[in-house]
């Protein structure tokens, strides 16, 4: 009798610890966050979930640019500095843009597209920041 109370007073516990743990990671108010924070002029294309565990190294996603036209990537995270570092890589994989300047990482890069196709969006963490983000993708002709 008493290892049933036991066993549901564990259960008990570790729903109470998940149910927190997801509550301190909303990726759908992040990724919001980051789609409010597009400057004027530009049209929302995409938002994109950052979530990865400890021994993920990258998240990538890819998606067809336009020649011609402007882009903007805005990142969201629970860490203070942003620890959610934005790389784009072309279709060849040559480095397009990259939110690190120098030792810091900024929350969003813009960039001019000078050949339509595919390009890959890759996300990566700071050692010790939290694995929780919302992206977006914007353009403006």
């Amino acid at each position: 009798m008493n290892i049933n109370k036991i066993s549901f007073l564990t259960s008990i516990v570790c729903i109470l610890i998940a149910t927190v743990s997801n509550a301190q990671c909303n990726l759908d108010d992040l990724a919001t966050s980051s789609a409010s924070s597009i400057p004027t002029g530009y049209n929302f294309l995409k938002s994109y979930k950052i979530s990865g565990e400890a021994d993920l190294e990258k998240l990538e996603f890819s998606y067809v640019l336009t020649k011609g036209t402007n882009y903007i990537l805005t990142v969201k995270d629970l860490n203070k500095p942003i620890g959610t570092l934005v790389t784009l890589y072309d279709q060849q994989r040559n480095r397009i843009a990259c939110s690190k300047i120098g030792t810091e990482i900024v929350s969003a890069i813009s960039f001019p597209c000078n050949a339509t196709g595919i390009y890959y969006i890759q996300y990566t963490f700071n050692p010790g920041a939290g694995r929780c983000g919302g992206a977006s993708l914007a353009f403006k002709r």
